[in-house]
């Protein structure tokens, strides 16, 4: 037997709590500072209550010296001697609760975390507004650590308050000590650490915490390179992280990565520096690069790691530019994409993203030929899903290709040759109608011919407004605009004996209708609703919207199984057709109307519309709720954009209205429709454009 590579090492709860508050222990980035949800901090301190064992920690002995993260947001006073690499969640969550210290959460916030306990019969809870009002709770457990130096004057404190409230025998006063005294000796709790040496490399680290961890959970190659950055430069992490932070939120009165196609993770944005850095897609070589190893001498140098991160750090600048972030996403509009719903592979994208920086920094290319040149590519990139299977070596060899290039002109022709190898005449007319026999509602054919119905300006079936305004991700409303209609409807082929599923949903029986045309159409037949409507278009008119929908003559009087084979090649040539679109683009043909448009949607920016009910103000959002409800009649108030007092709005209500300002408050988090602002006892809402 080889020798081990870790040490079997004994801790208590409080010895680690006190590591991580020093520093000693810190986190490596390995896996990322986010802590679980407050119930699963409940379920684990129940856990350990109980005396049930709660699994193996492990650490990595540290030989890198200074610069990894810790948990919390205190600055600690040790370099870190151990790394944690499985556990971390758990360490953090414990840390949390005993110190009281906030953390980091998923979406890069700091927050407390709130665990009560009601001694009386030993339960735990997350803390909310009725466990505060209850006096059995003891309504943050952190306290009991955070405010006494041990349990016996937290105990006395606790039983004078419920004495206030009832009586207590002696019993129950003895009860209520006992379960206090053993949640206040958690901290003593034991916990089994493995220490690996520090002669164990990433790789081996990576293969230690797979073979261990039960969930399955596999260790990337960005992850140890993110682990670098923040050992050797961790303002750049930082950069990342905030980057990631602000794509998610709305930005009012400022410049912000926000939008509507990507937010992205900051391994994806390492991917793209690295690319456009050292013109490697594979992450394993760059980890060897930026560790200062010289690949021809297999040696490491200190020196040539310093030059490496110039090298990343100059590339991320330009990742991170917000010029460049929002250009590259009007490639996507461009391409006929209008949103994230379009999109199949944010791989696709974070490439195409390294293509657009090759061309704008690296080759000089126009900024109107590139953009259309990133729009060709990225349509066939996400048509063919060239990036769905091993996107690593297929970037690689996309990157080879373009080593010998000189100058803009050699760069948009590698594109555009690798684009026509790849959309021949055989994947036109034998591989696309083939792919397009599909049920699956995320296809990257489906969203390639949606793609090619805004190149073309379409209308939506029946419809006089074009599918890319009603498609439009910065229209907000409280139903969607359109809906996808089955030109064969369900109930009507249930009746014709066709149930299964996969027959019934074919992307092929799709079409974009105005929602309220998909309600009246119901289940009619094909042949009775289609003379109906077609009557409410010129024969040219009806001529063009049948092209666009890949409609032949007399479609409705078809066996469903051939109609479905003749859309589907119909289909394929509309995409072609898109694309054809986008190939014959020379000059810019786009108005400042259309310029301006594409502005709002990559740069989140949503288009109002004017409330259709209630008291809201000019260019608020749409009231999104059912008229007769509190919640509904509380948004009218809010949105004419003015302060009031919390109190007087409820005294127009018998509810409360402090949930119902909660739930407003939430969708606009989550949507960026608007914001909700609060100041002593006042509150208003407000929304991107609103003027002052």
């Amino acid at each position: 037997m080889k020798a081990t590579l870790f040490k079997e090492v004994s801790y208590s709860l409080s010895k680690l709590i006190e590591d991580i508050d020093l520093g000693e222990i810190g986190l490596p980035d390995i896996q990322r500072p986010f802590v679980w949800t407050p119930a699963k901090v409940r379920d684990l301190l129940d856990s350990m209550y109980k005396g049930f064992p709660v699994g193996y920690l492990l650490f990595w002995a540290n030989s890198a010296g200074e610069g990894h993260r810790q948990i919390g947001t205190d600055s600690k006073q040790k370099v870190p001697r151990l790394l944690i690499v499985d556990g971390q969640q758990r360490l953090t969550s414990l840390y949390a609760v005993l110190k009281g210290r906030p953390v980091m959460t998923e979406d890069y916030e700091t927050q407390h975390i709130q665990i009560a306990f009601r001694p009386r019969d030993q339960k735990f809870e997350v803390a909310d507004a009725a466990i505060r009002r209850d006096p059995e709770f003891i309504v943050n457990i952190s306290d009991m650590w955070s405010q006494h130096a041990g349990s016996y004057g937290f105990i006395k404190d606790f039983i004078s308050k419920l004495r206030a409230h009832r009586e207590l025998n002696p019993a129950e006063e003895a009860t209520i000590a006992s379960a206090i005294d053993q949640v206040y000796d958690l901290r003593n709790y034991p916990f089994t650490a493995l220490e690996l040496s520090p002669t164990v490399d990433a790789e081996n680290v990576a293969e230690v915490f797979v073979r261990i961890n039960s969930k399955g959970v596999v260790l990337k190659q960005a992850d140890f390179i993110l682990t670098l950055m923040s050992v050797f430069w961790d303002e750049g992490r930082a950069q990342l992280e905030h980057f990631c932070r602000d794509s998610r939120r709305p930005s009012f009165g400022k410049a912000s990565p926000f939008n509507h196609f990507l937010h992205p993770e900051p391994d994806g944005l390492l991917r793209v520096s690295v690319s456009l850095g050292f013109r490697r897609a594979r992450l394993k070589h760059v980890y060897s690069i930026l560790r200062g190893k010289d690949l021809e001498t297999e040696e490491f140098s200190d020196q040539l790691r310093m030059q490496q991160f110039e090298v990343l750090k100059e590339a991320q600048a330009a990742v991170l530019d917000l010029t460049n972030w929002h250009e590259f996403l009007k490639t996507l509009v461009s391409a006929g994409f209008r949103s994230s719903g379009m999109l199949t592979s944010i791989t696709a994208v974070i490439y195409a993203y390294v293509m657009y920086l090759l061309g704008r920094r690296d080759y000089g290319v126009d900024g109107w030929d590139l953009r259309n040149a990133i729009a060709r590519w990225f349509f066939m990139a996400s048509l063919t899903g060239r990036y769905t299977s091993s996107p690593e070596t297929q970037m690689e060899a996309d990157l080879l290709r373009l080593r010998q290039v000189k100058n803009a002109e050699n760069f948009v022709q590698a594109l555009d040759g690798i684009v026509a190898d790849t959309l021949t005449e055989d994947f036109w007319n034998i591989t696309l109608p083939n792919e397009l026999a599909t049920s699956a509602a995320r296809s990257p054919s489906l969203f390639a011919y949606y793609a090619s119905l805004n190149l073309l300006g379409a209308n939506a079936l029946f419809s006089k407004l074009k599918v890319s305004e009603l498609l439009d991700p910065a229209l907000k409303a409280r139903k969607a605009p359109v809906e996808a209609h089955h030109l064969f409807p369900r109930a009507y082929l249930k009746k014709l004996g066709v149930t299964d599923k996969f027959k019934v949903n074919q992307i092929a029986n799709f079409a974009w209708v105005e929602w309220d045309d998909n309600i009246d159409i119901s289940d009619m037949a094909p042949a009775e609703y289609w003379p109906l409507y077609a009557k409410r278009h010129e024969p040219k008119e009806l001529q063009e919207m049948m092209e666009w929908h890949a409609l032949c003559d007399n479609w409705f009087d078809m066996q469903y199984e051939q109609f479905l084979g003749a859309r589907r090649k119909l289909m394929a040539q509309v995409i072609r057709r898109g694309f054809e679109r986008l190939r014959a683009r020379t000059t810019s043909t786009r108005t400042p109307e259309e310029e301006q448009a594409m502005t709002a949607i990559v740069s989140g920016m949503p288009k109002v519309q004017a409330v259709s009910s209630g008291t809201g103000g000019t260019g608020a959002p749409v009231n999104p709720y059912r008229p007769v409800r509190t919640v509904a009649k509380v948004f009218n108030i809010l949105s004419d954009g003015q302060w009031h007092l919390i109190s007087e709005i409820q005294a127009g209500f018998r509810k409360s209205v402090n949930k119902r300002i909660t739930t407003i408050r939430k969708r606009g988090d989550r949507t960026g429709e608007w914001t909700i602002e609060e100041d002593e006892g006042r509150i208003r809402m407000r929304w991107p454009g609103q003027q002052e």
